[in-house]
């Protein structure tokens, strides 16, 4: 006789907000107490050896209009490109720095401000180093699956070049999309969903 499985089907997908800050940056949400301040407000110290600059950021949808509700989450290196997480071998990363920060935008501007150092070069899986740059994560309402993307940075010229994971994206005229441009301390970086200059985002 053949065996009933009463397993539990999959739950269907579904989008991610408009609830995502409630859970994830509740002070942002006025919902005071649950934290002293969000979870991934701050990424430096006084002590947080670097470069300090600030990372400007827009998630735009395909008719360039800012994300008003999105969130973002940026994970990178630190200056001497260690990582800090359990799983990194090669050396001990800045204890003043986490290297992890996460952001809901303005209401009004749709902005992301980061403030965190410039990370340093880090090996790809067979040795060669990567350029530095920063990896961002994006919810919002109607996106599904968080979006995985990379910045790179605009002074940053001869590694780019060198950067096995540039050299993979076959259509060059997309890899600006990938490239932070710098002015003075900042780096402004617009994240675009849709439309004819859509940001390359990797599978991951």
């Amino acid at each position: 006789m053949t065996q009933s499985l009463d397993r539990l089907k999959e739950s269907a997908s579904q989008t991610a907000g408009p609830y995502v800050h409630i859970g994830l940056t509740p002070n942002f949400s006025g919902i005071e107490g649950v934290y002293p301040e969000d979870l991934g407000a701050k990424l430096v110290n006084d002590k947080t050896r670097g470069e300090r600059i600030t990372v400007r950021c827009r998630v735009l949808d395909g008719t360039d209009t800012p994300l008003r509700d999105a969130l973002v989450e940026i994970w990178q290196a630190d200056a001497d490109g260690l990582y800090n997480s359990p799983a990194e071998m090669r050396g001990t990363a800045d204890p003043n720095f986490p290297g992890w920060a996460r952001c809901a935008s303005d209401m009004d501007t749709g902005e992301f401000v980061f403030e965190t150092i410039k990370p340093g070069r880090v090996p790809f899986k067979d040795g060669r180093l990567m350029a530095p740059h920063i990896t961002f994560w994006i919810v919002a309402r109607g996106i599904n699956l968080g979006l995985h993307t990379r910045m790179y940075f605009s002074d940053e010229e001869k590694a780019n070049a060198e950067d096995p994971v540039l050299a993979r994206i076959e259509h060059r005229s997309r890899v600006p999309t990938l490239i932070g441009q710098r002015e003075g301390a900042s780096y402004n970086f617009d994240i675009h969903l849709q439309g004819d200059r859509e940001t390359v985002f990797f599978d991951i």
